[in-house]
């Protein structure tokens, strides 16, 4: 079972980009959902809604 949330260690992994890249790319994610009136967590961003702004989909596997 996947949990809801992505992390950075993952969000790497799925985009073959560096740590620090991930987490810029979570707090563009995480902004976009702050401005839409979401909660948001630092660090993690909706699995769901990473996947669909990256153009991925969730059957992807490494």
């Amino acid at each position: 079972m996947q949990e809801n949330y992505i992390r950075v260690s993952e969000v790497a992994a799925r985009l073959e980009c560096s740590t620090n890249f991930a987490y810029k790319i979570i707090r563009q994610l995480n902004s976009e959902l702050k401005k839409k009136g979401y909660i948001t967590i630092a660090g993690r961003v909706p699995r769901q809604y990473f996947e669909a702004r990256c153009c991925l989909s969730s059957d992807q596997n490494q």
